[in-house]
């Protein structure tokens, strides 16, 4: 869990660091990629302006960047409450909210990826929006699906195995955004292949040499459906940040004999390597339970525990006014950068079971020592 026990006057101090959006998700501070982050430390209280939510919606994911008008641009998930939390994967679309700061108040702008029809690979559902900058153009990528729409108790298995990963592209942060007839992302025709039946949640970075990593969630037909399984993460790279992607053998943020052991995962590159702030889902890697969880690698294959690898569990949350916030889920973590160093991690989050009523928060990070 995050708690604090102090309340802390952050708001000048966090918005003195905030600057351009760097591209790539890259972090440039030398001393702090040779230490390490210790991002448990640097949790701070949280203003009431940066939670994002809405009556009406169930939000989910949260991916933030600052665009070249002087916003903040926060593309997330979203679907009615009305038809409760396992309507994601049936009713999802990719919406965009936009600030003067990067932890609000948030205003919704428009939706991204509206439902464009069942005759498109992602024609019901769109979710797990991640945006990079390359130059002067924008590429968000998303999980796409489609199916017969009917929201199920637990989940619509026939929505979820139909899920790939996609990318659109656009000039400005307010689009129009161009979406592709194909996933950017399939699934491997091999039955044996550990991503024989579905990709999903991408998160992507650029390399040194300017070409795309990509790292996602890949199912295998290894196990019984409609769950099927294993289910583990796969990296693929690309010259093109629309590709065409070259998936790499071996798995990444594995724990061995677990099935499920990870999820969600954000990269990005720093000064002399590669980060990841990952879900645990029980606990293999911190050994605090269910958390995010923090990984480094030199080239992008080959992961390790960073030295600090909690970065923070559910528990509970603390805002700027005193009170705490009892919270069942936070999870989608991504970071905000500025100027080369993070400056908010932005997580889904809900307070209840049922996880209705979610919402992003922008959990505000001091400076790394």
């Amino acid at each position: 869990m995050f708690r604090h026990t102090r309340a802390t006057s952050f708001a000048l101090a966090i918005l003195s660091l905030v600057g351009g959006f760097s591209s790539g998700h890259a972090a440039t501070n030398a001393a702090t990629n040779a230490a390490g982050y210790d991002f448990n430390a640097m949790l701070q209280p949280v203003p009431a302006t940066a939670k994002w939510v809405d009556t009406n919606y169930n939000i989910w994911c949260g991916s933030a960047v600052k665009g070249d008008d002087g916003k903040y641009h926060l593309f997330y998930s979203r679907w009615p409450q009305k038809f409760g939390f396992p309507a994601w994967v049936t009713h999802s679309e990719v919406a965009h909210a936009v600030s003067d700061s990067p932890f609000g108040p948030w205003a919704h702008h428009d939706v991204t990826l509206p439902a464009r029809g069942t005759n498109f690979w992602d024609g019901s559902c769109t979710h797990n929006p991640t945006v990079l900058r390359v130059g002067k153009k924008f590429y968000l990528y998303y999980t796409g699906n489609y199916g017969d729409g009917v929201v199920r108790k637990s989940l619509n298995w026939t929505h979820r195995n139909h899920q790939r990963i996609g990318v659109a592209v656009a000039d400005s942060l307010d689009g129009p955004w161009l979406r592709f007839d194909k996933p950017t992302v399939d699934i491997s025709r091999d039955t044996n292949a550990p991503d024989a039946l579905g990709v999903n949640n991408p998160a992507v970075t650029l390399r040194p040499d300017g070409s795309v990593l990509m790292i996602y969630k890949a199912i295998g037909l290894k196990r019984p459906l409609p769950f099927g399984g294993p289910v583990s993460h796969l990296v693929a790279t690309a010259d093109s940040p629309t590709g065409p992607f070259t998936k790499h053998p071996g798995e990444v943020f594995g724990a061995k004999g677990v099935m499920f052991a990870a999820e969600d995962p954000f990269i990005w590159r720093g000064a002399d390597r590669y980060w990841a702030v990952v879900k645990d889902n029980e606990g293999n890697f911190t050994k605090r339970g269910y958390s995010l969880a923090l990984w480094e690698s030199a080239d992008g294959f080959d992961w390790k525990l960073s030295p600090h690898p909690f970065v923070a569990n559910p528990g509970s949350i603390r805002w700027a006014d005193g009170h705490e916030e009892k919270l069942t889920t936070l999870e989608r973590p991504q970071l905000l950068f500025a100027n080369g160093e993070p400056v908010a991690l932005c997580c889904a989050a809900a307070s209840n079971q049922s996880r209705d009523g979610s919402f992003n928060v922008q959990i505000p990070l001091k400076a790394a020592k």
